[in-house]
C-alpha cells in the first residue's frame, strides 16, 4: 500500500480518540503548563499505537517521511506531537542531516521541554551520530542561536553518544552558553556533562573542576551527581 500522510494523520487521531480519558488530560496539560488540549493518554498506551502506526505506515523516500511528521504535528493535541517525533525516530534511515531543517522547525514550534528534549536526543543527535562531519558544523551554529530551545537541542545532542561523544565540541558548546542565566541551559549543561560522566568521568571531573568560576552551581550539581553516587558507593 502507497504511503500517505493523510492516512497517517487520520489513523492517529482515530486511535488516539479511542484511547482519551478526559479525566486525565486536564492534569496533564497543567503538569506541561501548556493551553494546547491532551486527549489524556499515558505513555504505555500510546505506545500501543505506535506499534501499530510502525507497521502499516512505512515512508519510501525523505519527502514521504517529512510529509508525515509534518500532518502528525500539525493536528491540534500534545499526543499527536508526540507522535510526529515518534513516527521520525522509527525510520532511522532518514534521520540524517538531511532532515536537520525539518528537526528545527519542530524545536522552533514545539519550544518545551517535552518536545524538545525528544527531538535533540532522538532525532538531532541520532542524525549527529550518523553523520558527524556535517551535523557538527551545524550544531556548531545552534549553540550560538538567538532561540534559547535551538541552544538547548545542541547541548542535548551530545546526550546518548557515550564512547562516540566529541568531548572537545561538548565542553566548547557548554562554555560558549555557561554564563546564561535561564534555566533550562543551564539544567542541559548539567545534564549533557552527567551522561557524559558514566563514559568518561574523569574528564568530567577535571571540566568542571577546571571550570568551576563559570558554571553554574545547578550545572556543577547536575554534572558532578553520578560521579559522586560512584564514590559514595565504593
Amino acid at each position: 500500500m502507497a504511503f500517505s500522510a493523510a492516512a497517517l494523520s487520520k489513523f492517529i487521531q482515530s486511535e488516539f480518540k479511542r484511547a482519551a480519558d478526559t479525566d486525565k488530560a486536564p492534569a496533564m496539560a497543567a503538569y506541561m503548563k501548556t493551553e494546547m488540549p491532551f486527549y489524556g493518554i499515558q505513555k504505555p498506551a500510546r505506545a500501543l499505537v505506535y506499534r501499530e502506526m510502525k507497521k502499516r505506515f512505512i515512508p519510501s523516500n525523505r519527502q514521504e517521511y517529512e510529509a508525515g511528521v509534518r500532518a502528525l504535528w500539525a493536528n491540534t493535541h500534545r499526543e499527536d506531537k508526540y507522535a510526529a517525533i515518534e513516527f521520525a525516530r522509527q525510520h532511522a534511515a532518514f534521520v540524517r542531516a538531511d532532515s536537520l531543517k525539518l528537526y528545527e522547525e519542530l524545536v522552533r514550534d514545539g519550544a518545551w521541554w517535552d518536545l524538545v528534549d525528544d527531538i535533540a536526543q532522538s532525532l538531532v543527535g541520532e542524525a549527529l551520530r550518523a553523520d558527524r562531519t556535517r551535523v557538527k558544523r551545524i550544531m556548531d551554529k545552534w549553540i550560538k542561536d538567538e532561540d534559547m530551545w535551538i541552544r538547548r537541542t545542541a547541548i542535548l545532542s551530545h546526550n546518548r553518544h557515550k564512547a562516540e561523544t566529541d568531548e572537545e565540541q561538548l565542553f566548547r558548546h557548554c562554555l560558549l552558553v555557561c554564563d546564561e542565566k535561564e534555566f533550562f541551559i543551564r539544567k542541559a549543561i548539567g545534564w549533557a556533562l552527567r551522561n557524559y560522566s558514566y563514559t568518561s568521568p574523569k574528564s568530567v571531573k577535571q571540566f568542571i573542576k577546571s571550570n568551576q568560576d563559570v558554571l553554574s552551581p545547578l550545572s556543577i550539581r547536575e554534572g558532578l551527581k553520578q560521579i559522586e553516587r560512584n564514590a559514595k558507593s565504593k
